[in-house]
């Protein structure tokens, strides 16, 4: 089985330059998803509202303050 690399060395020119857009593009994509952390600064956000609304309506009045 030949390697990768002997395998994109057959390929024209142009075919080369479009396998390295794609894994550039592929190593651009994993390091996006591992550099973004969680964000948990919502949390207990809604707290005050508890006894007024059911968390139905929480996540509906949520929506209408975001603007969605």
């Amino acid at each position: 089985m030949r390697t990768l690399e002997e395998l994109i060395k057959e390929l024209p020119p142009e075919l080369q330059k479009e396998v390295h857009d794609f894994v550039q593009f592929l190593l651009e994509k994993r390091m996006r998803k591992h550099g973004r952390t969680l964000r948990q600064d919502w949390a207990g956000a809604l707290r005050d509202y508890r006894d007024q609304y059911t968390s139905l309506e929480l996540q509906k009045k949520a929506l209408e303050w975001r603007g969605d």
